[in-house]
Formats: structure tokens, C-alpha cells, sequence
């Protein structure tokens, strides 16, 4: 079942003829207990698609089209809600209830003169009015209990705990409220390898446990292959192909995917050369025009430079905007024919 739709979004910086068009056009849906990986170089919409879906987009940030329907427990007979159009009281409600978010640098997100005690408790102070002082502290150290964290770190600051732990608590406090969906923003990426594949594993552990769904956002596919059901690969703010992890691992539609792919090392079989992708991500403001990523394609061919290729289905839940599965509206005229 779905638990959150995301149809046409678009997001711009600025207004006018200089906006920068981060996310354009974006349909996604997102399944109970699925995990979701938004895959993508610095740069290309992740985040702030992210962001526009909870409505926490800062300035100057607008989104000028599209809906995110929300089919959760707040959903009712009237179908679902559409969290662009909540009122601030109402999502101030929403937000941590239904979806929370794990932040990329917990020592960022977290206060530092409050102890985690108080931060946790902040939490429940503004969505469980009703909850003792008690209740509070008990529900607190069942929340750090349940991401393997001992008791007695209620009690210590943010400088206290190692890099690790911080995001433990992060996460603690994301799964606080029981909500549907928790958005992971990079929340590894400044830790090593090893506490990294610890926070994940105990973070896919406890969606199994709790049933939650999960958009997990990196720009490291080789993470999102082991740990997502389905992977959304994001270029020049748009999607360009979406499938289930495995498939995507085996045998990628869109040549970025390729790319993306081969630049990280196999853990298996035999060595292979390290290719990677030439040249740099597109400035937004200077798009190049059809296929944004034609300038670095090395399949581009005769419409990859004029026409913009739609996002079409390969298949079961698997689709891709690429000219090399498609035909282009100047190949059917019978221009630019080989």
C-alpha cells in the first residue's frame, strides 16, 4: 500500500527569469515499509527534494508545482491529505507524528548545551502534552535502549558522545513519535565505514521491528544497493531512473546509473577498472538543453542534445528517461535518422 505520493513537484530558488530549477517535475510514491533510496551527486536535487516533501525548504526555496499526498494514519475517508496544503498548526502536528527526519550532521542538529534528556523530552513536551515528567524519562530511555545506547547517557551533552552515538540519538529521537516515515538525509556521511554499516544495519533492524518506511538519501549507490528495496536515481533535479535495487545493481537502464555504478569497487569477484563519470554535474542555472546529462554520456547520440526524453516504463516497476530506450520525436518525424 502507498504511504506517500509525491506527483509533478518542482522546486526553484529565486523567482523570475534567474530562478535556478532544482527538482523538476518529480513523481514518486512511496510503499509501507519500503525503503526508497534517492541516489545522486552533490548537486542534484536530493536534499532539497527532501526538504520540499516535509515542508522544511528554507528561502529562498519555493515550490511552483505539484502535490505530496499523504496516505497514512492521518488520511481520512475523504482520501488522502496533501502536506503542501497543511496549515502551520497542522503541520506542526504532522511533522515528527507522521514523518520524521535524521539530519546529516547530528552535531549540527542537536543543541549542545542541552542534555539528551532534555532534547528527547523536548520532543514529547511539544507533541504529548499530556505525558508526566515520569512518562517522559521512561520513554526516553526505551528510545535509547531501542538504538543500543545505555541509560545513563541521558544524562550527557552533545560533545560527550562519539560521532556515532549522536546519530544514534538522532535516530532515537526520529522514532520518538512512532511515525510512517523517516526521511534519512546522509546521516552517515561524516562517520567511518565501520560505525557507518552499524547505523544502518541497526536502522533497517528497527524498520523491520517497527514497520516504518524509509527515503534514504545518498550519493553513495554502492549503500543503497545493499540497503533499499527500490532506488530513484536523481540528476540535474530530475529522475532518471527508477527500479528495485537489484536490478538496478545488475543491469542499469541510464548510463548515469552506469556510472554511478562503476565508480565504487566490487567486495566480489574479479577487479575491474575504476571508470567513473567525466566532467561535473550541470550548473542549474545553465542547463544544457534536451538530456542534461548528454554532455558527459558516453551513449550519447543524434537527440540526446535538443530533445529532453520523457520517464517511461521499462517494465514492473522499473522506468528510465534515456533516448536509448525511447524513440525521439525528431527520429519518428524521420530528422536526424541513422
Amino acid at each position: 500500500m502507498t504511504v506517500l505520493e509525491i506527483r509533478d513537484l518542482s522546486v526553484d530558488y529565486g523567482q523570475g527569469d534567474d530562478a535556478v530549477h532544482a527538482v523538476s517535475s518529480v513523481d514518486l510514491t512511496l510503499e509501507r515499509g519500503e525503503v526508497l533510496g534517492l541516489a545522486g551527486e552533490s548537486g542534484s536535487g536530493k536534499s532539497t527534494l527532501a526538504h520540499a516533501m516535509t515542508r522544511l525548504l528554507p528561502p529562498p526555496g519555493v515550490i511552483t508545482s505539484g502535490e505530496v499526498l499523504y496516505h497514512g494514519r492521518r488520511s481520512s475517508s475523504d482520501g488522502p491529505v496533501d502536506v503542501l496544503g497543511l496549515t502551520p498548526k497542522e503541520l506542526r502536528a504532522f511533522r515528527w507524528s507522521e514523518v520524521s527526519v535524521v539530519f546529516q550532521g547530528a552535531m549540527n542538529s542537536l543543541n549542545p548545551v542541552s542534555t539528551v534528556e532534555q532534547q528527547l523530552g523536548d520532543v514529547f513536551r511539544a507533541h504529548r502534552r499530556d505525558m508526566t515528567a515520569a512518562r517522559r524519562t521512561e520513554r526516553s530511555r526505551e528510545l535509547l535502549d531501542l538504538v543500543g545506547i545505555s541509560a545513563d547517557r541521558l544524562s550527557a551533552y552533545p560533545h560527550q558522545l562519539s560521532g556515532g552515538t549522536r546519530q544514534r540519538v538522532m535516530i532515537a529521537m526520529a522514532l520518538a513519535l512512532e511515525p510512517e516515515i523517516v526521511v534519512m538525509d546522509e546521516p552517515t556521511t561524516a562517520l567511518d565505514v565501520v560505525v557507518q554499516r552499524q547505523i544502518l544495519e541497526k536502522m533497517m533492524r528497527l524498520r523491520e521491528q517497527l514497520g516504518f518506511a524509509v527515503v534514504f538519501i545518498t550519493h553513495d549507490i554502492s549503500l543503497l544497493v545493499e540497503f533499499s528495496d527500490r532506488i530513484a536515481i536523481v540528476y540535474a533535479g530530475r529522475v532518471v531512473e527508477q527500479a528495485p535495487a537489484r536490478e538496478i545493481y545488475r543491469a542499469a537502464a541510464h548510463p548515469y546509473s552506469r556510472g554511478l555504478l562503476n565508480s565504487f569497487p566490487a567486495l566480489h569477484g574479479e577487479r575491474r577498472p575504476l571508470t567513473g563519470i567525466p566532467g561535473s554535474p550541470p550548473d542549474l542555472r545553465h542547463v544544457p538543453s534536451g538530456c542534461p546529462f548528454h554532455p558527459r554520456c558516453p551513449s550519447a547520440f543524434d537527440p540526446c542534445d535538443q530533445d529532453t526524453p520523457a520517464l517511461v516504463p521499462l517494465g514492473e516497476h522499473r522506468s528510465a528517461a534515456c533516448w536509448l530506450h525511447t524513440t525521439s520525436p525528431r527520429r519518428r518525424s524521420g530528422v536526424g535518422a541513422t
